[in-house]
């Protein structure tokens, strides 16, 4: 964080009433772990549901901060240095809105109901191959890590990327102002948060929200044109629109000649007449609309395709979102962050294309699929299809767990999967229990399903077995 408020204008950025303070003393940081603290640092005390940061206050002031943002409910016994406001998480937002305001530079907002995190990592790579770019960091992309990533902007930073998730109607709209984005960029509607929502056209409605923090006189949406829903919204907003796709040839881009590949994916894409060539370091279809929307955002920079193209060959998937490792006896791939019917159908893809280490013995693909949440009443219907979507990639074995695998099940065996092939666990610790007898050595076998499955214990526990 710049050393540029003080905490006079953090008062006024909160609209509240410093207490103890020395107001014209200069503020280092702001954060809300008080394990955080550093001198002169700014301590937001955020009340939930598991803690209290209340209870923190006494003990950030004497580690160095220079005072504490608390709510009027905060019995200051001690008279420790205060700013005293209605809602803390409000006051965080109001503080990183000033902040934020005092760079003119771009930024990206990146929103959507899946893929957001490995969208925003293609976009940073292309545009950091040009820019000096501040992105969200791992997936800090509600209304506490939004904030703090706009106190992480610096004099430096010539372009910002903001993630942006929600569950709610309201979320990402106040995170957009906060943002204050020039270009926008929307991955997909699909089924997260239903539960909340109500229906995909009301997910659609929320994440449009992003829109409202943007200038109609500059501002860009970069939308999948492959998805029915953002594809009803193209002609509509008053920004310049700008689409991109696979299936769907009237986009402004379209990936063409597509190559899989067991670690890599390559396609071609014709920009102002002439044809580049794409390749990427990472398995799955995906990530080609990764790439397509990460394009698009360069373009939009004044980058030269060369550049792009460079800049997309350092993109590197990060961690559970989605990883392959190579066993004695197995190959393992590791998706367990997030999971929709769509999320599910890329791990599926990248199953299909990724072999085992000895591809000259017999091998067959297995699919380990947790529960999806969070579907509310779409639950059974989401489930269903995905065990449906399973026949498609030649599976020699499929294993569902959680309260709905028996509908991934029934799903599967409908469409003509052979049901001796299939096993239903209720939790891991059962399918612990058999998942050695189950596989097979030279199985390639993916792990795939919502971050609260925890399926990489699953794996974990085969990678453990084998090393015995």
């Amino acid at each position: 964080m710049e050393n540029i408020l003080t905490i006079k204008q953090l008062e006024a950025a909160c609209d509240a009433k410093a207490e103890n303070c020395e107001v014209d003393r200069s503020i280092s940081d702001i954060v809300t772990d008080s394990r955080k603290i550093t001198q002169d640092s700014v301590f937001v005390a955020l009340r939930g549901e598991k803690f209290d940061g209340h209870n923190f206050a006494g003990q950030a002031i004497s580690k160095g901060a220079a005072c504490c943002i608390v709510d009027k409910n905060f019995h200051n016994k001690e008279n420790l240095p205060v700013i005293v406001v209605e809602d803390t998480y409000a006051a965080l937002r109001d503080a990183a809105k000033y902040y934020r305001d005092k760079f003119l530079i771009p930024a990206v907002a990146i929103t959507g109901s899946v893929g957001k995190t490995s969208t925003k990592d293609m976009v940073y790579c292309v545009l950091a191959n040009k820019y000096k770019v501040l992105k969200t960091e791992g997936n800090f992309n509600n209304e506490i890590g939004l904030p703090l990533t706009a106190f992480r902007l610096s004099f430096d930073d010539e372009l910002a990327i903001f993630e942006m998730g929600m569950s709610a109607f309201g979320e990402i709209s106040r995170l957009t102002k906060i943002a204050s984005p020039e270009t926008a960029i929307i991955t997909n509607i699909g089924f997260s948060h239903i539960e909340h929502l109500g229906s995909r056209e009301n997910i659609l409605k929320a994440k449009l929200e992003v829109l409202e923090g943007m200038s109609e006189t500059d501002g860009t949406v970069i939308l999948n044109g492959d998805d029915e829903y953002l594809k009803s919204v193209v002609g509509t907003l008053p920004f310049e629109t700008l689409t991109y796709g696979i299936e769907n040839k009237n986009c402004d881009i379209v990936a063409e000649n597509i190559r899989k590949f067991s670690d890599s994916t390559s396609f071609d894409v014709q920009v102002d007449g002439n044809v580049y060539n794409i390749l990427i370091n990472a398995p799955g279809i995906h990530h080609i609309y990764n790439a397509l929307a990460a394009i698009l955002a360069g373009i939009k920079y004044n980058m030269s395709m060369e550049k792009i193209v460079e800049g997309i060959s350092h993109f590197v998937p990060q961690g559970m979102r989605q990883s392959v490792e190579t066993l004695n006896n197995y190959k393992i791939i590791k998706d367990c962050y997030n999971a929709s019917p769509t999320s599910m159908k890329s791990g599926l893809e990248v199953l299909s294309v990724t072999m085992p280490k000895d591809i000259e013995n017999p091998y067959r693909k297995v699919a380990v699929l947790g529960d999806m949440l969070e579907l509310g009443d779409y639950a059974e219907e989401a489930h269903t299809s995905v065990g449906e979507l399973a026949c498609d990639y030649d599976l020699g074995c499929l294993i569902a767990i959680g309260k709905n695998a028996e509908f991934v099940a029934k799903g599967a065996i409908e469409k003509g999967f052979n049901s001796s092939e299939i096993y239903i666990f209720y939790d891991n610790n059962a399918a612990k229990a058999h998942i050695m007898e189950i596989i097979k050595p030279n199985d390639v076998i993916l792990f795939k399903g919502s971050r609260g499955m925890r399926l990489e214990e699953i794996a974990d526990f085969i990678s453990e077995q084998d090393a015995i």
